[in-house]
Order: C-alpha cells, then sequence, then structure tokens
C-alpha cells in the first residue's frame, strides 16, 4: 500500500522530470484521486439495490458509499427528482495508492480475456476513465453473496495537463495499457 507512494517519489517522479524535463519539482504530474461510480437505473423499484452496491462498494474500497441522487424527474424513465439511482466513492491518500495497486495487480488480471486497457480513454485533461463489466473480479466479493452482477465507471483524476503526461504516469505507475 504505502511501497506504491514510495515507488512514485523514488522512481517515477524522477523519470518523469527526466522524460518531460519539467523545471520544478511541483510541475509532475500525479495522481489526485479515483472516483468509483455504480449506476443503478433499476433502484427506482428496488430500494434493496442501492444497499447492495452500497455494501459491495464498501468491501472493494473500505471506505463508505455515497448514494447519488436524481437532479431532475424525467417522466420517460419514470424517475422523480431524488430518487436514489446509484453510488459513487472517491477515494484520495493511501486508500487511493492501495485501490490502485489492488485493481492493476489483482482484478484486471483476473477479467476473461484481459489484453489490457484502452489507451485511448483519456479526456483531453489528463484524466482517465474506465468501465468495468463485472464487480466480481475482485476478490474481495464473494460470488454467493452478489444478487445481481453489476459494472461500474472508474476515473483516475491526476494533475498532469495533458493525455501523454497522464498516459506516461499511469504506465509508470503500473496500468496495464494494451498495446
Amino acid at each position: 500500500m504505502a511501497r506504491l507512494k514510495e515507488y512514485y517519489s523514488k522512481e517515477v517522479a524522477p523519470a518523469l522530470m527526466n522524460k518531460f524535463s519539467y523545471k520544478s519539482t511541483m510541475q509532475i504530474p500525479k495522481l489526485d484521486k479515483i472516483v468509483i461510480n455504480v449506476g443503478a437505473g433499476e433502484a427506482r423499484e428496488n430500494s434493496k439495490v442501492i444497499d447492495a452496491i452500497s455494501k459491495d462498494l464498501g468491501i472493494i474500497t473500505g471506505q463508505k458509499a455515497l448514494v447519488c441522487r436524481a437532479r431532475k424527474s424525467v417522466a420517460n424513465f419514470k424517475l422523480r427528482e431524488g430518487m436514489p439511482i446509484g453510488c459513487k466513492v472517491t477515494l484520495r491518500g493511501e486508500r487511493m495508492y492501495e485501490f490502485l495497486d489492488r485493481l492493476f495487480n489483482v482484478a484486471l488480471p483476473r477479467v476473461r480475456d484481459f489484453r489490457g486497457i484502452n489507451p485511448n480513454s483519456f479526456d483531453g485533461r489528463g484524466n482517465y476513465n474506465m468501465g468495468l463489466k463485472e464487480q466480481l473480479i475482485f476478490p474481495e466479493i464473494e460470488y454467493d453473496k452478489v444478487d445481481k452482477v453489476r459494472g461500474m465507471d472508474i476515473c483516475f483524476v491526476t494533475t498532469a495537463t495533458t493525455d501523454e503526461e497522464a498516459r506516461e504516469l499511469l504506465t509508470l505507475m503500473g496500468a496495464p495499457f494494451s498495446k
């Protein structure tokens, strides 16, 4: 857990400093936060869905999930303002590095036919987004206790200003990008 943060300061930061020739150490990009989001449209009919998602996210991240509510009413979706429609967790500091380590080294290799994550999912400002199809790739989740297989969106927010800097940062941190 702490070894990834130490690895960043000893290995990653100097490598980025040399590659992009920054004038100050404050220019070196770093990981700011990781946001994990699970949307659940079926939460309109069944309120227990949000509890199950919140419990799963709590097990995966080690942090309590925040329930997201609808901002607007949409008649076509039978949705009213204030209804719970998902959960999210924002990770920073030690928990962020620990989750990153488990995601890249334990969870992603457990995905069926895994060839790497998409290297083109950057947003133009140095942030990376990826989606997972099932929460079962995390070893903390027990298959027997899962009511339904759900996916999640994971957003890596960095202080990098360009996609190239962010890609290099995540590659040095151990991200298994496909070739």
